[in-house]
This record gives structure tokens, sequence and C-alpha cells, in this order.
């Protein structure tokens, strides 16, 4: 018999129907910078669309968002004063925090999310606290600071947190103190597949956070390695993580089909700075249709594996769902 599979494909009704990897706006999770001052939402050069944003000049942006169907932000904080240990990361007067308790006074309904590290704190911009050598970071001194952290976000309002930091032992730290506090019902969604990654340039622009000497290379993970993934994954989940995260996602979906595979628990991508950065650099060149490379790219990730995506194209990403043209 001839086997025919161009019947399927025929008509859009159909096409649809048979379609084996579907979109949820449920399953979108859009990054917002928050940084010190009023009256700001300043847009981020090499980031054309995104902005920083004020506290004040939030709702604006999150109106939009939730106008879109979006209703989760991983929030970054970008705060005016930096110091050795960025200590700011846990002032429940910081950025961050004032962030938190605006957010969930004006938008119950928002699903928070916040990032913790202290890159975006420390004057060094490292991800932890430098040892004796004023070089190396030293990472257990650090995990302390990360779970203080994390702990004045859930009680500014955060409904989860995700470290992003890649210290060996940050789960658990901040699992631990979680609980201790009475706040063992929040999830941890960590970024515990984090490769050192030339896509994040545009980023630690937005947020200021590039390191002032060297690189991230000590605690990053080395983009050649594939089973190191699966062996951070499954020691986060020991550690207590809910959710696991492959970050960057294009350049990874590989390891995101690997890390999918292996663990019982939902696994987001984090579409980073650089693969935003090149689709609209590319659609403006006319080089490519944006909507199309949008769609497409965002169907790979789930494709590979993804339960969720974190990703700057969030509202756009909602729309063509909403047109029909992914989902």
């Amino acid at each position: 018999m001839v086997q025919r599979p161009r019947r399927l494909r025929s008509l859009q009704p159909l096409r649809a129907m048979v379609r084996e990897t579907r979109l949820s706006k449920a399953s979108l999770i859009y990054p917002v910078f928050v940084r010190e001052g009023c009256g700001i939402a300043e847009e981020i050069a090499s980031m054309p669309g995104q902005y920083r944003y004020s506290v004040d000049r939030l709702p604006a942006a999150v109106d939009r968002l939730l106008e879109s169907g979006v209703d989760k932000i991983m929030l970054f904080g970008i705060p005016d004063c930096k110091d050795s240990l960025g200590s700011g990361a846990w002032d429940e007067n910081g950025i961050a925090p004032r962030a938190l308790r605006e957010l969930k006074r004006r938008y119950p309904e928002l699903y928070c999310i916040a990032d913790v590290c202290l890159c975006e704190y420390t004057d060094h911009g490292h991800c932890g606290v430098l040892a004796s050598d004023g070089r190396a970071i030293d990472n257990d001194k650090t995990l302390p600071l990360l779970a203080k952290s994390a702990l004045a976000y859930v009680r500014a309002g955060a409904d989860m947190v995700a470290p992003s930091d890649m210290m060996d032992g940050r789960v658990g730290a901040i699992r631990s103190l979680l609980d201790q506090s009475g706040c063992a019902d929040v999830p941890i969604m960590s970024y515990a597949v984090k490769y050192s990654s030339s896509f994040y340039g545009p980023f630690r622009e937005a947020a200021g956070s590039a390191p002032s000497f060297g690189d991230r290379k000590s605690y990053q993970m080395d983009y050649h390695n594939r089973r190191e993934a699966l062996k951070e994954a499954l020691l986060d989940l020991d550690e207590g993580a809910d959710i696991i995260m492959v970050k960057p996602a294009l350049s990874y979906l590989d390891v995101l089909l690997a890390v999918s595979e292996a663990v019982n628990v939902p696994v987001a991508a984090y579409s980073v700075s650089g693969e935003y950065a090149m689709i609209k650099a590319a659609a403006r060149a006319g080089y490519i249709d944006e909507a199309a490379a949008v769609c497409e790219a965002a169907v790979s990730v789930f494709r590979a594996g993804a339960d969720m995506l974190i990703t700057y194209f969030a509202p756009e990403i909602a729309g063509y769902i909403n047109e029909g043209r992914i989902g």
C-alpha cells in the first residue's frame, strides 16, 4: 500500500489537529528588569523592545503582559549600590523585594518568580563571594547569602525562587532555610543546567552584571559537556529542586531533550537575551520574518522536551497562539 503522509498536511484544521507539539500561554514566563529610581522605562540598547523599569513604571508593563494572556514573570533586580558581598540581594528594602511587594499588592493574580543570584549586587559582578585571594569564588561562603536572598524575596511576595548562580549545594541551602522559616510550600526552579555562554551578552548589559575581571567558567558549565548536565540536574533534584532549567535554549536542544527524559519533574528552558537579540537584528535587516522565526524557535524548545519557556518574546508568542499560528 502506498503511504501518503501529505494527506494529514493538506488543510489547516487538519494540520492543527494532528500536531505533536502544543504550546500554551500558561507555559510562558516573561523576564522583567526593575531598577532604582522613579519614572523610568529605559529601552535596553542591545535588546530592542525590552526595558528596565522603576517600580512605579512596572504596572504599564504588567498591564500589557496580562492583556496578552501571560501571567508569569521572572524578576531581576538592578540596585544602584553594590558591595563585595552583594548585600543588597537580601536587603528587605532592596529593589527586588520592593518591586515584589508592589506587584503582589496591585496584581495578586500575577505569578512572580524571583531570580536568586549575587551578580547584579556585587561590585565585582561575580555570582558569589570572592575568596581571600580576590580572584576565585568561595562556593561555601556564598551559600548562606543566596539562601538569605531567597527568603527575603519569598517574604516580599515571590511565589517561586530560581537560583541562577551555579554554586554547588545552593538548592539544598535555600530549601533548608525556606523550610525552617515556614516557607516549605514555596517551589524552587533551579538553573541546574546553565552553560557558560556567549549568548548572555545583552543580559549582562541589561542587568549591569558583567564580571569586572575574569569570567564565569569556573562555575558555569562547559558547552562541550552533555553528560554533566544530567549530573547537575539529578544533584539539584536530590537537594529539593521542584523544576529543572536548561539555559540557554536554542543551542542546547539536545541537552534539553536528555534532561527532560532523565528527570521526573517539570523542565524549563530559558531562551536568553542573545537569542532574542539575534532574531531582532536579523528581522530588522530584513533577513528573516520575525514572527515566523519566533514561532519556529519556540516550538523547537517545546518539541525538545520543555514544559515551560522563559522568553522575552512571551507576549508575542501568546498572540501567535491566539492567532492559531502555533499552539
